[in-house]
């Protein structure tokens, strides 16, 4: 099905409002071509761009990138370091395009573990782009959900041991708004490429609720129409929230 006919069978009345994706099989791609893997990871920036594209040509508001986890920093040094100055030099080199396509950039993680010169360079484009409105793309980086929540878990008892609330006030209102990702809605969908049938410790908490895709795609194949058909597939899915078929008909 060509592109054309894709995005006609999108309804644009039943987008995701915030679409999360994990990014998998850059190595692959780079080793079934000979290739190094610094260079898989280069090629994936496009997939990156195709998905930014795509999801503002549709109007999907909110797009989240698992791009670097805390569990990567246990690679080789060489590629930390490869991966390190390729988002430096992505993040330079995309500011233009952000600013031209009103998209916001943001990010969540363990931040302050990023080189200093990662780190400012993305703490300025982020703040460069914060009155965007478009679009929200949201970098997870150095990031885990065993991370956020036991950030989560460390505000909350800070509160409760000064005296800011009672143990009897942490709702799953509290808890929602101490995690990193607010006050990003949930994501409605979850993509994941290559093949892998696995969450790999993101966002666990926000999503309870999500539908999952998975695709054999590696992600530097990754392309808009790969993107729409995860779409449609989604717009397939009935999402009932403990509903019944019934009930929601009767909506």
């Amino acid at each position: 099905m060509h592109t054309n006919s894709l995005i006609e069978n999108i309804d644009k009345n039943k987008l995701p409002q915030h679409v999360a994706i994990i990014m998998d099989g850059n190595g692959r791609w780079a080793k079934k071509r000979g290739l190094t893997r610094i260079l898989g990871h280069q090629q994936a920036v496009q997939s990156v761009r195709n998905v930014t594209e795509a999801s503002a040509e549709l109007g999907i508001p909110y797009i989240t990138l698992y791009t670097f986890s805390t569990e990567n920093w246990n690679r080789p040094k060489e590629e930390v370091n490869a991966l390190m100055n390729l988002l430096v030099n992505t993040i330079k080199k995309e500011l233009p395009t952000l600013m031209k396509n009103n998209i916001k950039l943001n990010a969540i993680g363990n931040l302050t573990q990023l080189p200093p010169n990662v780190y400012e360079k993305l703490m300025n484009t982020i703040k460069q782009t914060s009155e965007n409105s478009r679009l929200t793309l949201t970098l997870a980086l150095s990031y885990s959900s065993y991370w956020e929540m036991n950030e989560m878990v460390k505000k909350i008892a800070t509160s409760v041991k000064n005296g800011d609330m009672d143990v009897s006030d942490i709702t799953d209102e509290v808890i929602a708004q101490s995690l990193a990702t607010y006050p990003i809605p949930n994501p409605d969908l979850l993509i994941r490429t290559s093949g892998e049938y696995r969450i790999s410790n993101f966002m666990l908490y926000q999503l309870a609720y999500t539908e999952l895709y998975f695709t054999n795609v590696l992600w530097p194949d990754f392309s808009k129409d790969d993107f729409y058909k995860a779409i449609i597939d989604y717009q397939k899915r009935e999402r009932r929230f403990g509903r019944t078929t019934e009930q929601l008909k009767n909506e």
